[in-house]
């Protein structure tokens, strides 16, 4: 952070709308994981495992539809179903 005379950075940089606010916190959300990956990154891949879990069951099941590449093989891997053996 950049102190600017009396302000810092942060008081420059508001977020416009609920939207910008949202990607702001996912930025600092992913932030934090990668420094708890940089520490323990078994910790770190429980974590990314429990969330894609949530959101799933937050979003009704559709997690998936907003998934693509490595992201979706991990929400693959982490969602099947218990009968399949998980």
């Amino acid at each position: 952070m950049t102190d600017i005379g009396q302000l810092d950075d942060t008081d420059i940089d508001l977020p416009i709308d609920e939207g910008e606010a949202g990607e702001r916190r996912a930025t600092e959300l992913a932030t934090r994981l990668r420094a708890v990956a940089a520490q323990d990154p078994d910790l770190a891949q429980d974590l990314v495992e429990g969330l894609i879990v949530a959101l799933d069951r937050a979003m009704g099941g559709t997690i998936r539809e907003h998934l693509d590449g490595p992201a979706l093989g991990v929400a693959d891997r982490v969602l099947q179903v218990p009968e399949q053996g998980r």
